[in-house]
């Protein structure tokens, strides 16, 4: 893609070779009067324009637009479309892609699904702490799961194994006792699971685990 300053550039370079030109047609009479109608009309404006008059056509030629109108034309409208495309190209960078979204999405459902499984209480008190290492060697209840994240290590399964392509992903877990449906915050737990994707942007849900 061409930057702004590059077609200024291309722009003074289509001045440069108009004037030029213009300047041989001007300097050999005998050369305008072969020259195509274009051309002659092209060299009548300008003349006309130096001369401070509206309209001057001596050859009769009807009005329309040169072809290095056209090209700087094309290249102003290029200029223009140069600032809008980086924008856009701002706005699509923060934007979350719809795929990368849903991926999101999918790795905090797993993870809530896995947390809601496990036991509320522990029968023996055997309970750990969650780590990524640990998930399923140990004995875990659903508030082991609390403080719980990938350390930005990217998404594992459940025996540890690095997920391929979520190694840009990661996830932390907060669980909080809080009452629910009429059940005391003593015997229900809120859970809230955030993913991040690669972009850094924030995927949040949560759910209820009930001792009952």
């Amino acid at each position: 893609m061409t930057t702004a300053e590059q077609n200024f550039q291309l722009l003074q370079e289509i001045e440069a070779n108009r004037d030029f030109l213009l300047s041989a047609y001007e300097q050999n009479p005998e050369l305008l009067k072969h020259a195509e109608p274009r051309i002659k009309q092209l060299f009548d404006k300008t003349w006309a324009q130096k001369e401070g008059f509206s309209e001057q056509l001596p050859f009769g030629v009807q009005r329309g637009i040169s072809l290095i109108e056209l090209i700087m034309f094309i290249v102003i409208i290029s200029v223009a479309l140069t600032g809008i495309l980086q924008v856009m190209n701002q706005v699509m960078r923060h934007s979350a892609d719809p795929l990368i979204h849903k991926q999101a999405m999918a790795v905090a459902e797993s993870l809530l699904e896995e947390i809601e499984l496990q036991d509320f209480i522990s029968a023996d008190g055997t309970n750990v702490a969650v780590t990524p290492a640990n998930r399923a060697t140990a004995y875990h209840i659903v508030a082991d799961y609390n403080g719980f994240t990938t350390g930005g290590a990217g998404i594992s399964d459940i025996n540890g194994v690095a997920v391929p392509g979520l190694g840009s992903y990661n996830a932390s877990v907060v669980v909080a006792n809080e009452a629910f449906n009429g059940i005391a915050a003593a015997s229900a737990v809120r859970i809230t699971v955030t993913v991040t994707d690669p972009e850094t942007n924030p995927i949040v849900i949560d759910g209820y685990r009930t001792a009952y």
